[in-house]
């Protein structure tokens, strides 16, 4: 703390302690102001200016210092001032103080508070920037938060110093009205329990329901301008409407339904989105043939002299897509409508905020309806690489096509999904070279997590290029080549096929958002606030248009606050709740995580403890000759807390549950110890590192006393 600030704290502690030591808080009492009321009315009679004038720096010293005393000096400014004069000289004397309060706090504490808790201040600040005006007004129309605590908070946040004064003074009149109503009455009133009659009591709960009222005026206002210049229909022939039908859409159709609304689901290719044809269900096919691959080629380790497998890469392609018809009616419209949605195959195009014209083979129809979800998806996203066109590529969505191994196989990308597949195709017979322009593989992940992956690629024979930049792409003596930058020098790779996986970019354009004004963000998804609202609060967004995740769960998940604000938004909204989000990257290893890992606690400045108990020690995985991988727990240091975990190894994607319900319901450590799982279980792993961690904290200083009992008992 710097001296000024120090000072200026030893000033204001002494004349709190000199307020207090001469007994100052005395006069603040009930009976002390009934005698106080009666003199000053008197004094008032004779001297109105002076009076005003003494009892208005009282007030501002009294708010300056946050001192207990501004409602027993509101009541009194209605007794002696009366209700018209009381209201003016409390409104100004108290936005003063609370104005000097609201700067003590800001020189004295924001900067350490804003440092200390950077993590947490950041959304709190940019919610303050974004609508600091109307939170505050808010809060001071609510008469059960203490005058003073609003003060000091205020100060620690970028709210600007005028905005702060004119808000206080504007937010706090409702009240200063109704208290300095109540010092009018004072000499009829006997006890503090007085101002709680009928009349006040009523004002009170005007007060407490009057924030809400206020925010339903300000939606409604904001409302009335963004839907000014469309035509409202006078009837709506539905109640939603969900454009895609990936898991977002499927899942915000299939609840509405469940309500009894009347919904649309529109899809302009396949049921069943990305995940069913070209994303999760596929890949996870692919992986398992490629695993039974892997695993025969391990027959030595499992007592078996020698295994081999025939197949061919035809085969093994049809097998996943005889998966994906398996499960197809699963998401099928058959289903759908039996379920009671109407569903449509056709582009949908948003033409108002209720209505949305569907082009189809049969003809063009408009369907009005009263709410819309967003749930187009997202496409894999290809750079502008020069030559990449010429030259030809795959991605996630057009590698199923393929009928014939490439001999040579360059994946572009270092990501989930091209880790997936690189490994996938290296185990089919490929000679697989992954390109990545990042330090490592699985940038997300821990470094030793990343690199225990790494590790396996190579193994598998694997070209794992990291710090790789691609430059372009071309065809030397007929032969296609890669020419990537690594420490400054270029280096050429020739392949035979691409297969692009440097992420995936959300579907915003071609259905309506230019023409409505729906606007995007940096990410290129669309822009909701945290109910998933778009600036049209009757059109919501899900899944991977909406962000930020990229995940089956998490569009599933976000799709019921989709629907649900879209269909009951007039009378409750639910904020999407991102506070436990798990993933999984289904390599072998498989790498699972939720919550925080240590590369995030220490970008972030969070406090924590590592505990990391190694599956080389786990009897399940011995037997099975998967004794490798960990499991990497971050806890709050002391506390049996989790913050975050992660899993590489065996089934690491099934064994991250646990500690997903642990974190989200509040379950610590102990818990999980004091739990008991079969045995011999992979899932044991997670009762082992609880244990590294309760051996960690174990209370050494008790245990010796405990040896000393056990000696004495001894005799």
């Amino acid at each position: 703390m710097k001296k000024s600030q120090l000072l200026t704290v030893v000033v204001i502690a002494a004349l709190i302690a000199a307020f207090f030591a001469s007994g100052g808080h005395r006069y603040l009492t009930f009976e002390n102001l009934k005698q106080l009321v009666a003199s000053a009315q008197s004094f008032y009679q004779a001297h109105p200016i002076e009076t005003a004038v003494g009892y208005s720096f009282l007030y501002v010293v009294i708010a300056g210092l946050s001192l207990p005393g501004a409602v027993p000096m509101t009541l009194v400014g209605g007794a002696v001032f009366g209700l018209l004069w009381g209201t003016v000289i409390v409104s100004f004397a108290s936005t003063l103080g609370a104005t000097i309060a609201f700067l003590v706090s800001r020189l004295l504490l924001r900067e350490w508070v804003q440092n200390s808790f950077a993590r947490y201040m950041k959304p709190i600040n940019a919610g303050i920037e974004k609508e600091g005006a109307f939170y505050l007004f808010t809060l001071r129309l609510i008469p059960q938060i203490p005058f003073f605590a609003i003060n000091l908070v205020m100060g620690l946040v970028p709210i600007r110093t005028w905005t702060f004064y004119w808000v206080s003074q504007l937010g706090m009149l409702a009240g200063t009205i109704v208290y300095v109503n109540a010092g009018t009455q004072l000499a009829a009133i006997e006890s503090p329990s007085g101002i709680l009659s009928p009349g006040l009591i009523g004002a009170f709960l005007l007060l407490g329901f009057f924030p809400l009222i206020a925010k339903k005026f300000v939606d409604a206002v904001k409302a009335r301008r963004v839907y000014a210049r469309w035509q409202r229909p006078a009837r709506f022939d539905r109640n939603l409407v969900v454009i895609g039908a990936g898991s977002a859409g499927l899942v915000s159709a299939y609840i509405a339904a469940a309500v009894k609304a009347k919904v649309t689901l529109i899809e302009k290719h396949r049921m069943g989105g990305d995940c069913l044809n070209t994303g999760c269900v596929p890949s996870k096919a692919l992986i398992r043939t490629t695993r039974l691959l892997a695993q025969i080629r391990r027959a030595s380790e499992f007592g078996i002299r020698s295994a081999t497998a025939e197949f061919d890469f035809a085969d093994v392609m049809e097998r996943v897509r005889r998966v994906v018809r398996t499960i197809e009616p699963h998401d099928s419209a058959e289903r759908y409508t039996a379920l009671g949605v109407e569903c449509l195959h056709g582009e949908a195009r948003i033409t108002s905020p209720w209505s949305v014209e569907v082009k189809a083979t049969a003809g063009t129809r408009v369907l009005t309806t009263r709410a819309i979800v967003i749930a187009a998806g997202g496409r894999p996203f290809v750079p502008p690489i020069p030559g990449i066109e010429d030259t030809g590529y795959l991605t996630s969505d057009t590698v199923w096509d393929l009928r014939e191994l490439p001999p040579r196989l360059v994946v572009l990308g270092g990501g989930p999904i091209g880790s997936e597949l690189a490994q996938c195709f290296a185990r089919l017979g490929s000679r697989v070279t992954q390109v990545e322009m990042l330090a490592r593989i699985l940038i997300r992940e821990d470094p030793e997590i990343s690199q225990l992956v790494a590790d396996r690629f190579q193994a598998e024979g694997i070209a794992v290029l990291t710090g790789h930049k691609a430059k372009s792409f071309g065809v030397e003596n007929g032969e296609k080549v890669l020419v990537a930058e690594h420490d400054g020098k270029n280096v050429r790779i020739p392949f035979d096929q691409l297969l692009v996986a440097v992420g995936r970019v959300a579907n915003t354009h071609g259905y309506g958002l230019e023409e409505l004004g729906i606007p995007v963000t940096k990410a290129r998804t669309v822009e909701t606030d945290e109910y998933l609202r778009t600036i049209y609060p009757n059109i919501t967004a899900c899944g991977d248009v909406a962000g930020p995740y990229q995940f089956t769960h998490t569009a599933a998940h976000q799709a019921w606050y989709a629907a649900v604000n879209a269909l009951f938004g007039g009378l409750k909204t639910f904020r999407a709740d991102y506070s436990v989000i798990p993933w999984a990257t289904f390599t072998d290893p498989e790498v699972a995580r939720v919550g925080l890992n240590e590369t995030e606690a220490k970008e972030k400045n969070i406090p924590y403890e590592s505990t990391v108990f190694g599956l080389d020690d786990l009897d399940r995985a011995i037997a099975d000759e998967a004794a490798h991988g960990v499991v990497k727990v971050l806890t709050v240091p002391g506390k049996d807390k989790v913050l975050g975990v992660t899993i590489a190894g065996e089934h690491a994607g099934d064994l991250i549950v646990e500690y997903i319900a642990a974190m989200r319901h509040g379950i610590g450590l102990n818990r999980i110890l004091g739990t008991i799982h079969i045995y011999p279980t992979m899932a044991e792993a997670n009762k082992y590192a609880a244990g590294a961690w309760k051996r960690n904290h174990a209370p050494q200083g008790l245990l010796k006393w405990v040896e000393r009992y056990h000696a004495w008992m001894r005799g």
